[in-house]
């Protein structure tokens, strides 16, 4: 029955998404095609009565349903604006818009356009079914969220911190990334330690000096054998690698420095201050990060979202990717139309067939998670 009822909406994001990618919309760059999205959205509202709210925060677009009510539990539904710069080495206009094959092309049509276009239509088809009894025990909120690629801060971190005074308390999310509608029910944030070891120079031939090599070899091997005993049910262990090394500056000369690179990935066990103590306390080096923003995310193993996946029969995965998910201080899931392998690449596209499949899932999702609430 969804199926029939979402063609136009299946058109509706088409011609959108066609729209979008004809805007460039870098990252710090989003002003036209967030006030693009905006006014789609206040076209819409007239169309539909007044039924929602819109709202900009810098180049972040909200909707929210004037059935909103507190009592009930709320659900985002994001999916972010911004785009990397195309390579040189496009074959078609990355701004072109072009459709071919069932297909549609152009920078940001699969990260994150195809995301978007489904997201808009799927918060539209709830505005229309509002009075659905099976769909409305849930407030659906829409966030179209900028600056994810580059992970600014005036992007879903302001957001999240300006949603308590537009009246908006969220409770779970659906993060629209290209996964094939595959559920990534967890993804490693990444930790990045750069390592300095000090010693004092001295001529080798005399013996003279503190080698600051050998104490960099020292806390390396004391970091290859450290162990986390936390396990994450979906990541298994905190992964550490040593992945740079450099000391020295003449054959016959003591290095008095030695740095080295430590690249971590973290599971949802540990935060990323608490890897950095725990490192900190076993050896000599100074551990200095290059970011502690980049955190690891996982869904409750027993959270709605885990029961609306399994009874729908969605596949879960781990992904190896970040997102506006470690932004959320919330539970949530990692969901959308295109494929992951697309992104960033010469000649993106995605199939209009995924967007009309992602509408149909986020919409089938929606409803099963709507009807496991009392």
């Amino acid at each position: 029955m969804i199926m029939m009822q979402i063609k136009d909406s299946v058109n509706e994001a088409v011609s959108l998404l066609k729209g979008m990618i004809k805007i460039p919309s870098y990252s710090f760059q989003e002003e036209k095609v967030a006030g693009y999205l905006f006014n789609y959205l206040q076209s819409q509202k007239e169309k539909y009565d007044h039924a929602f709210e819109v709202f900009r925060i810098k180049n972040n677009i909200i909707a929210k349903p004037d059935t909103y009510c507190a009592k009930q539990k709320t659900l985002i539904l994001n999916a972010h604006i911004d785009t990397v710069k195309e390579t040189d080495s496009y074959t078609v206009d990355p701004f072109g818009g072009k459709e071919e094959n069932g297909a549609i092309y152009g920078l940001g049509s699969n990260d994150d356009g195809g995301c978007v276009v489904s997201a808009v239509q799927t918060f539209l088809y709830f505005i229309r079914h509002r009075n659905d009894q099976n769909a409305g025990k849930i407030n659906i909120v829409l966030i179209l969220s900028a600056e994810e690629e580059r992970s600014g801060a005036n992007g879903m971190t302001l957001v999240m911190k300006q949603l308590p005074a537009i009246g908006i308390c969220p409770d779970f999310a659906i993060v629209g990334e290209p996964t094939g509608m595959k559920a990534a029910i967890a993804e490693r944030g990444l930790l990045v330690l750069d390592a300095i070891a000090k010693g004092v120079s001295g001529h080798a031939a005399r013996n003279e000096g503190i080698n600051a090599l050998y104490i960099a070899l020292d806390d390396i091997k004391k970091l290859r054998d450290y162990r986390f005993h936390k396990l994450s049910p979906a990541m298994g262990e905190v992964k550490l690698t040593i992945t740079q090394i450099q000391a020295g500056t003449a054959h016959n000369v003591v290095p008095d420095t030695c740095t080295f690179v430590v690249d971590i990935r973290p599971t949802e066990q540990y935060t990323n201050s608490e890897i950095l103590d725990l490192l900190r306390q076993n050896v000599q080096s100074e551990l200095k990060p290059r970011n502690l923003t980049n955190k690891t995310s996982a869904t409750p193993q027993n959270h709605l979202l885990m029961e609306g996946i399994k009874k729908v029969g969605i596949e879960t995965y781990v992904s190896p990717t970040t997102s506006d998910w470690m932004r959320l201080e919330i539970p949530a899931i990692k969901m959308g139309p295109g494929e992951s392998g697309r992104s960033h690449k010469a000649d993106e596209f995605i199939y209009i067939d995924e967007i009309r499949k992602g509408i149909e899932g986020y919409i089938k999702l929606i409803r099963t998670l709507s009807e496991q609430i009392p």
